[in-house]
């Protein structure tokens, strides 16, 4: 397939345009307030900005692990629509909130009874303990609300009111930076908090946003969710749901808890590493959302499909979706290559930490190609057909088994520089490319998986 005859198919076109831009605008609002609290703190104190960074790594594995339950929705959600089934979309939509609401209280009675020892697996220093466990204590509130909102959103999604998910999330993201500005530095009469306003602004959007969620999806044609369903069991939905999900669970396992290793590396090898480190994760998370907003688009154009009887058309809506991320991949590169002379002029960071932070850039930006390429393949393509198996294998081989290894070497046993230790763990996404594309062509993915 050319490029002219991707670029030509305006039903395709249309709709992904339709599906992707709300979901890029979600996924960039969330990313922003990463980047609100970031560039914040960081006007305030590096050490607050670095901390905040290191204790978020633990909502960034429950987001992993509540992905598994929020892509069961999305890969049987988007075949069942595509096929027409209201009654089962709802029971899909009782399933997911239930699994969600379990996974939820885990993360908050973690954060909130035992947060130093959570923060002593990212920082030793203790200011960076002090600041990480009183941020924590708060914003454990808002680890209990995020996967039932979560659940709301991802069904709006594949139900055709991504528009609704996105201004959602938007609404929240705009709500939380503002109330940074007010809670961080003390304007407009509030009290100056630090790191504490930071993590209260959190919690007060999560409650907004779930708010939200449940009065927007009671209008007409939404699929609104039932207190029956949150406790049916139905065993061959859930068997389904949960043969989607339980691999993608694996997945976002094996990968949050590497990536939440990658930070601890760069955390324990200095404050000026860590403060670049942190710098370069919200750039990326940024720039990720570009990756996201087109790989759930697929997802759904493509599951629509299969779930409709339509292979021969899932499949090319399938080729297509991979042509473009490798063109996205592309774009991403030379937008971060052209970021790096921004950066300096946006935080108070050491010469030494901008030093860092410059070849880090230069890294990610190389990154960034394989991470879009493997986050539209494996997460949209592979998964709106149920091949969800192959994501955990190549974790296992390209993280756990050579990036991370060499990233723990490097940094405790060769004493190797950050940026050759930061290029470490950057080898997974990059390796792993032609893995995934000689998969790709094995057209596994191309399955119905609805019932009559």
């Amino acid at each position: 397939m050319t490029l002219r005859e991707l670029f030509c198919d305006r039903n395709f076109n249309n709709k992904l345009v339709t599906l992707a831009v709300p979901m890029t605008l979600q996924s960039l609002m969330v990313a922003l307030v990463a980047a609100a609290d970031a560039l914040m703190l960081g006007k305030l104190d590096q050490d607050a900005m670095a901390a905040v960074s290191l204790a978020t790594q633990i909502q960034f594995v429950q987001a992993m692990l509540l992905y598994s339950v929020v892509s069961g929705i999305n890969i049987l959600g988007a075949q069942y629509w595509g096929k027409g089934d209201i009654p089962v979309m709802g029971r899909i939509f009782g399933l997911g909130v239930r699994d969600a609401t379990l996974m939820s209280l885990l993360f908050f009675a973690g954060c909130r009874f035992f947060p130093e020892p959570l923060m002593r697996l990212f920082a030793h220093d203790p200011v960076l303990l002090d600041y990480g466990v009183r941020y924590l204590k708060i914003a454990s509130w808002s680890y209990l609300l995020v996967g039932v909102s979560q659940a709301y959103l991802a069904m709006m999604r594949v139900s055709d009111h991504a528009a609704s998910s996105a201004w959602i999330s938007s609404i929240a993201v705009v709500l939380n930076i503002i109330l940074n500005a007010l809670m961080i530095f003390g304007y407009c009469g509030f009290p100056a908090m630090g790191v504490e306003g930071a993590a209260s602004a959190t919690v007060a959007s999560r409650v907004i946003e779930l708010l939200l969620c449940v009065i927007i999806s009671l209008r007409k044609d939404y699929i609104r969710l039932r207190v029956r369903s949150v406790f049916e069991f139905d065993r061959l939905l859930i068997c389904d749901f949960w043969r989607c999900a339980l691999p993608i669970m694996a997945s976002c396992a094996l990968w949050g808890v590497g990536f939440t290793a990658y930070t601890a590396i760069m955390g324990h090898m200095g404050r000026d590493a860590a403060a670049a480190n942190s710098i370069a994760a919200v750039v990326r998370d940024l720039m990720c959302c570009l990756c996201n907003g087109l790989a759930g688009g697929c997802a759904v154009l493509i599951g629509n499909e299969l779930g409709a009887g339509n292979l021969e058309l899932g499949k090319k809506y399938g080729q297509r979706s991979a042509i473009l991320s490798f063109v996205v991949g592309f774009v991403i590169m030379v937008l971060i290559l052209l970021s790096i002379p921004l950066t300096s002029n946006l935080v108070k960071l050491t010469s030494q930490a901008q030093t860092y932070l410059n070849g880090m850039f230069v890294i990610l930006a190389v990154y960034m190609v394989g991470r879009c390429v493997c986050t539209v393949v494996i997460n949209a393509v592979f998964s709106s057909g149920g091949d969800t198996m192959f994501d955990m294998y190549s974790l296992i081989v390209c993280m756990w088994a050579i990036a991370l290894p060499c990233a723990l070497l490097g940094a405790f046993y060769f004493k190797l520089p950050v940026l050759a230790v930061y290029a470490c763990t950057c080898l997974d996404e990059v390796g792993k490319v032609p893995w995934v594309m000689h998969h790709y062509k094995k057209y596994k993915w191309v399955r119905n998986l609805t019932r009559d």
